[in-house]
């Protein structure tokens, strides 16, 4: 049904998810995450967004991803039919897929990365996704749009594409989270997005609202002089 990708760049600072799907709204329903927090993103044939929360909070409770992830699932009952991938603040990996998800379904780690996937028409889809986003250089929206396009070609989910999502936060820049909730072509309608979002005004804005590390950015604007205020016919000042 979905394939998402979570991913961390040690150079940058910046944590990065994306994902694909063949049902609607994949951005509000699989990814989360916060650059105090790590990502997440859960996913299958009954997605607990419940769970997508509940590993956020234990990583931020300095929980290690895999101990997260392990914490989240373990007590619960419907977990075979549930997937979940978390980065941790630190840029650990882990995963989890339950025993019920539908075929072909999985998931892969890699350095800084995790790639899962279910309904997918082959195992090479994580295979092509992780290795795209591995290969790749540039910024991290740009590294994660190649990871899904390879994954697309790799065969996708196997019903075909219908949203995409884009989420990259960091501390020193403003969050960016794309969403294309239903669309035929959803992958170049994010990229198109993408686009759009780095022409300016909007990209220079982002450059002077605040972030985790300069809370209180703004622009540098220069305050005009105040007006004289005028008296009346006695000469008291109006108030």
């Amino acid at each position: 049904m979905t394939v998402s990708i979570l991913a961390y760049d040690e150079k940058t600072g910046s944590f990065g998810g994306a994902a694909m799907t063949g049902s609607l709204c994949v951005g509000g329903w699989v990814l989360r995450g916060g650059a105090e927090t790590g990502l997440s993103a859960s996913q299958g044939t009954a997605p607990s967004t419940l769970w997508g929360e509940d590993v956020l909070r234990a990583m931020a409770a300095r929980k290690t991803a895999a101990q997260a992830v392990a914490e989240v699932t373990a007590p619960d009952t419907g977990r075979a039919h549930r997937q979940l991938a978390a980065i941790d603040p630190r840029g650990r990996t882990a995963h989890f897929t339950g025993d019920q998800s539908v075929p072909v379904c999985g998931a892969l780690e890699g350095a800084g990365v995790v790639v899962a996937g279910n309904m997918l028409s082959a195992p090479e889809v994580l295979v092509a996704t992780r290795a795209a986003y591995l290969a790749s250089s540039g910024a991290m929206p740009d590294r994660l749009m190649a990871g899904l396009m390879a994954g697309a070609r790799a065969g996708g989910d196997s019903r075909g594409l219908l949203s995409a999502a884009l989420l990259v936060v960091s501390r020193s820049q403003t969050p960016l989270s794309l969403r294309i909730d239903r669309s035929a072509q959803p992958l170049a309608d994010l990229s198109n997005l993408l686009a759009a979002v780095r022409t300016e005004p909007y990209w220079g804005w982002t450059r002077v609202v605040p972030t985790l590390d300069d809370p209180y950015r703004a622009p540098n604007l220069v305050t005009p002089e105040p007006l004289p205020i005028p008296n009346d016919r006695d000469g008291a000042i109006l108030r």
